[in-house]
């Protein structure tokens, strides 16, 4: 049946589909936290396009049906294999995850750093209403996390 004949070996869509995932984890994990954590119309408009923009590099000339499952099968296989990874080694789980990064300790914000991870004042003001806080003096710590939030946890009222 012709919607099901491969136009390349099937261990091509394979090495594609895995050349593809690593090229696009690694530069996803590179475009910072704040880029995947806070998803934004122009987020979405570009998950559109990436998925686009390597539909080709993946399928290549092939628009079997096949293709399209062997694909999709190597993909979420391939991201099965990096979660185990990732529960398994701290230092991938790191690269792949990343870590936690102290933004404000005591009331002063660590400027260099919010810069480095593309935090405005405008995110920590944000996050300070949503835990009720005005003032950044107010914070024992804050915290940006993996998932591209913002933890802030406040002083002692002693303090």
């Amino acid at each position: 049946m012709p919607v099901f004949n491969l136009a390349m070996p099937w261990w091509h869509f394979v090495l594609r589909a895995v050349i593809v995932y690593v090229v696009l984890l690694v530069m996803v994990r590179l475009s910072g936290k704040r880029s995947v954590g806070q998803f934004t119309p122009f987020d979405m408009i570009l998950l559109i396009l990436l998925g686009n923009a390597v539909q080709n590099a993946l399928l290549g000339q092939d628009t079997s049906v096949g293709g399209g499952l062997l694909l999709a099968g190597t993909l979420i296989s391939l991201n099965y294999v990096v979660g185990q990874l990732a529960a398994r080694f701290p230092a991938f789980h790191a690269f792949v995850e990343g870590k936690p990064v102290k933004l404000i300790e005591d009331g002063t914000v660590d400027v260099p750093r919010l810069r480095k991870e593309a935090v405005s004042r405008a995110d920590i003001d944000e996050a300070l209403r949503r835990s009720g806080l005005e003032h950044r003096d107010q914070v024992h710590l804050a915290w940006l996390e993996n998932d591209g939030s913002i933890t802030i946890i406040p002083r002692d009222k002693k303090d």
